[in-house]
């Protein structure tokens, strides 16, 4: 391939969905980031190394009696606001293009917290209300 030397239409992708089993015992609220975990079920963000951000719910999901795939919930991909986190940790403006790291379904910070969390997306802008992750 070489490189352009016109424009180019490139195709692209907007907010797309996928269904993925939930865990067992498990509740994800809508609007929520959610994880897959080791076993490739979905949970709600934690303070976990070992979890795959998976993006954001999109309705309330109630696995808290059921097994491990009694229930699948629909993540939404694409670029979603979440809370800064409030410590040491906070995401500015400089931080555009790194990896965002989960602290809860509703919160990211600059770093890994000393390899207890996930990289849950890229950070794609910062505004006074938060920070734009984007999920793949």
């Amino acid at each position: 391939m070489t490189a352009l030397s016109a424009d180019r239409n490139t195709p692209r992708r907007e907010r797309t969905t996928r269904n993925v089993p939930v865990a067992a015992a498990t509740k994800l609220y809508g609007g929520g980031m959610s994880a897959i975990n080791a076993a490739g079920n979905l949970v709600p963000v934690t303070a976990s190394a070992t979890l795959k951000g998976a993006g954001r719910t999109a309705k309330l999901v109630d696995n808290s009696t059921g097994a491990a795939g009694d229930q699948t919930g629909e993540q939404e991909l694409g670029t979603f606001r979440w809370n800064n986190s409030t410590s040491t940790d906070l995401i500015t403006r400089a931080d555009i293009g790194s990896d965002a790291y989960g602290v809860d379904d509703q919160t990211v910070a600059k770093t890994n917290g000393g390899s207890t969390r996930s990289v849950v997306g890229k950070i794609a802008d910062v505004d006074d209300l938060g920070v734009w992750v984007t999920h793949t």
